[in-house]
C-alpha cells in the first residue's frame, strides 16, 4: 500500500512559479513510477506529467498545455516527487493530484489515470489574472 500527501499549492498570479511536492510512504518509493494529474471545476481529470522509477525518464502532457513550463522530478532519498510549475496561467487553476503507478516498469509511463493505483488528496492551485 502507498500513501501520498501533496503540498505546495496556493494562490498565485499569472506568470508566477510554484513547486508542488508529493510525499510518499508505505511501499518502497523507488519501486514505482509517479504521475501528476489535475482537475479543474466542472472538468475531467487530466494528465500532467509522469516520471519513472529512476527519475531519468519523464513524460508530459501535450505541448500546448504544460510541456516547457512544468517539470516533474523525484528524490528517491526523500520519497518525494515534485512538480515545478512556471509561467502559470489562469487555465492552470485546478486541484493537483499525485499518483503512484505500480505496474511493471517494462509497461512504460502512462497518461491514463486508470494505470495509477494510489492517489493523494490533492493540493489546490489557483492562478489569478
Amino acid at each position: 500500500h502507498v500513501q501520498l500527501v501533496e503540498s505546495g499549492g496556493g494562490l498565485v498570479q499569472t506568470g508566477d512559479s510554484l513547486r508542488l511536492s508529493c510525499a510518499a510512504s508505505g511501499r518502497t518509493f523507488p519501486g514505482y513510477a509517479m504521475g501528476w494529474f489535475r482537475q479543474a471545476p466542472g472538468e475531467e481529470r487530466e494528465f500532467v506529467a509522469a516520471v519513472d522509477r529512476t527519475g531519468r525518464d519523464t513524460y508530459y502532457a501535450d505541448a500546448d498545455s504544460v510541456k516547457g513550463r512544468f517539470t516533474i522530478s523525484r528524490d528517491n532519498a526523500k520519497n518525494t516527487v515534485y512538480l515545478q510549475m512556471s509561467g502559470l496561467k489562469p487555465e492552470d487553476t485546478a486541484l493537483y493530484f499525485c499518483a503512484a503507478d505500480i505496474r511493471p516498469a517494462w509497461r512504460g509511463l502512462s497518461h491514463s489515470g486508470y494505470d495509477y493505483n494510489y492517489w493523494g488528496q490533492g493540493t489546490q492551485v489557483t492562478v489569478s489574472s
